[in-house]
């Protein structure tokens, strides 16, 4: 696991990860560097001076980890412009052509490796009959992390799990609106579908990343945007960026697709193990609220990108299956790498963020006042 270990008991005790400020300019701050390569982007988006030598970037992130925690914080961080940006970081920089440079190396190095480690080949049929097996429910301490927090899982760890993926669904099914424009017909109109009901359904308080944000108060978290970047490891920010890459790029679209549906697939069943773990730990009506609505809408989903987004995709364009079928599979690879290491951490006490939260505050007396989420009481 790349991820600090750091020993925890009922929670895990430490410095707590520092909350990005956002001034009037907008956005984050940018994060803190984890290497030579994320160090030198964001040195680059820091300054209104000369860049850091793109070439020497380049150089590195051809040879870097290609799942490393400092190839991901750049690739992450150079997407982020595409969404929100960062505080002070001029907008211009989203086209910056030395970072494009930069970013198209990054890109390769990951993409690269997904293509060598994953089994060639593989048609649709095969990948989403699979997916579509609900697994035979383990005994004892195996499983998933769905499994793990449903049955055996406690509070802070429910907490840690819900920090680290903010970092998407605060901006939950932003990515794959990318493809849209690049489908046609009966696929561009069912993911227009799908995409409406992630989007609330025209109701502000509905949609998908407003409800996670209020997942995120009832837990005793910050639900400020790239809050839990800094403490997030190196195999999340991997999954989010997996998304962005493939929906960046238009020659990708079938990736897209095929992550798309594989999210549709998984999430219903996976959903429903979350929302009973928090009525198992009481996490509160809003943070059940969100998973309950999962297991509802994503069923649907599921037969609707299946049959119509998928199915009128390989209408269009037949020679985009093994696309779909990448998409997939790297999806389910980079998860079970999250899922590997969170469990690697939880089931030893230790926290599996970099930095990990502080304790959920206890309950405050009427007319006392409250301490902000996640604040460190010892300032340090």
């Amino acid at each position: 696991m790349t991820a600090t270990m750091r020993t925890a008991t009922t929670a895990p005790a430490g410095r707590a990860a520092t909350a990005p400020q956002h001034p009037a300019s907008g956005g984050p701050a940018l994060p803190e560097a984890r290497g030579p390569l994320s160090a030198g982007v964001l040195e680059t988006l820091a300054t209104t001076g000369p860049p850091a030598d793109p070439e020497l970037l380049s150089v590195r992130a051809a040879t870097a980890d290609p799942y490393g925690e400092d190839l991901h914080l750049a690739l992450y961080v150079l997407y982020e412009l595409h969404y929100r940006g960062f505080a002070g970081v001029p907008g211009e920089r989203e086209w910056d052509p030395r970072l494009l440079r930069v970013r198209a190396v990054l890109e390769d190095r990951f993409l690269s490796a997904l293509r060598h480690d994953l089994p060639a080949g593989r048609s649709v049929a095969e990948v989403f009959g699979e997916l579509l097996v609900e697994p035979v429910e383990p005994a004892g301490e195996e499983g998933g992390v769905a499994h793990h927090l449903q049955h055996h899982g406690e509070r802070w760890q429910l907490r840690e799990y819900a920090a680290l993926r903010s970092l998407y669904h605060l901006k939950e099914a932003d990515p794959h609106v990318w493809v849209i424009p690049r489908l046609t017909g009966r696929a561009k109109a069912a993911m227009v579908a799908v995409e409406y009901d992630e989007f609330g359904a025209g109701r502000a308080e509905n949609v998908h990343a407003r409800l996670f944000a209020d997942l995120m108060r009832d837990l005793d978290l910050d639900d400020t945007y790239g809050r839990y970047l800094d403490a997030a490891p190196g195999e999340a920010l991997a999954l989010v960026n997996l998304m962005s890459l493939f929906g960046l790029h238009r020659a990708l679209r079938g990736a897209l697709v095929g992550h798309f549906a594989c999210v549709e697939v998984t999430s219903s069943p996976g959903s429903r193990r979350l929302a009973a773990a928090m009525r198992r730990l009481e996490a509160g009506a809003a943070a059940e609220r969100f998973y309950d609505e999962h297991v509802e809408a994503d069923a649907v989903h599921e037969q609707v990108v299946r049959r119509d987004v998928i199915g009128g995709l390989l209408e269009d364009e037949p020679e985009l299956e093994p696309q779909i079928a990448f998409g997939a599979q790297a999806t389910v690879f980079l998860e079970d790498r999250l899922g590997d290491a969170l469990l690697a951490a939880w089931r030893t006490g230790a926290s599996a963020l970099r930095t990990p939260l502080q304790p959920a505050p206890a309950p405050i007396p009427a007319g006392a006042g409250a301490e902000s989420p996640d604040a460190d009481p010892a300032g340090a």
